[in-house]
């Protein structure tokens, strides 16, 4: 009986696979580029400016959203960012941020723009960006293995 199975299989194998079947998925170098037809994009809504939000407010908001990403690496990235620079910034640069962080409907773009990866498009070429950018470069070389914890935002003010 085993030589049977075992030309079963074989026969098996050469059989062309049932269409019910998922196709087998795995690395494709050298493949041509995406058409990008199986791309879904989910309408947000129009990101708008806030110029009523009190800045407290708006700090507190975007510094929530800047922990709250969806992505691990903008998570990271983002909130160390708002720890470090927040407070400092003026309104005109917490709106910038907040057309930065919250403009783009994919996350990706903003993590590549950050790493210089990708160009960043000129609507989002200001001195945040650059702040942003120069932050991701990390030239003190710091462990940035997890987000800030939020006692610092109960500290008093030096």
């Amino acid at each position: 009986p085993a030589p049977q199975l075992l030309s079963l299989s074989r026969r098996a194998l050469r059989a062309p696979r049932p269409s019910s079947l998922p196709a087998r998925r795995g690395y494709r170098g050298g493949s041509p580029a995406d058409s990008r037809r199986d791309l879904l994009e989910i309408p947000l809504p129009p990101w708008q400016e806030r110029p009523s939000e009190p800045l407290p407010a708006k700090r507190a908001r975007l510094l929530y959203e800047s922990r709250k990403r969806g992505m691990l690496e903008n998570c990271l990235l983002l909130s160390l960012f708002a720890k470090e620079n927040l407070n400092s910034m003026t309104e005109r640069q917490l709106n910038l941020y907040d057309r930065l962080i919250n403009e783009p409907s994919n996350d990706w773009d903003i993590y590549y723009w950050a790493t210089e990866a990708k160009p960043t498009p000129e609507v989002f070429e200001n001195d945040v960006m650059v702040m942003l950018r120069e932050f991701t470069k990390n030239k003190n070389k710091e462990q940035r293995l997890r987000q800030p914890d939020l006692e610092y935002l109960f500290e008093p003010s030096r």
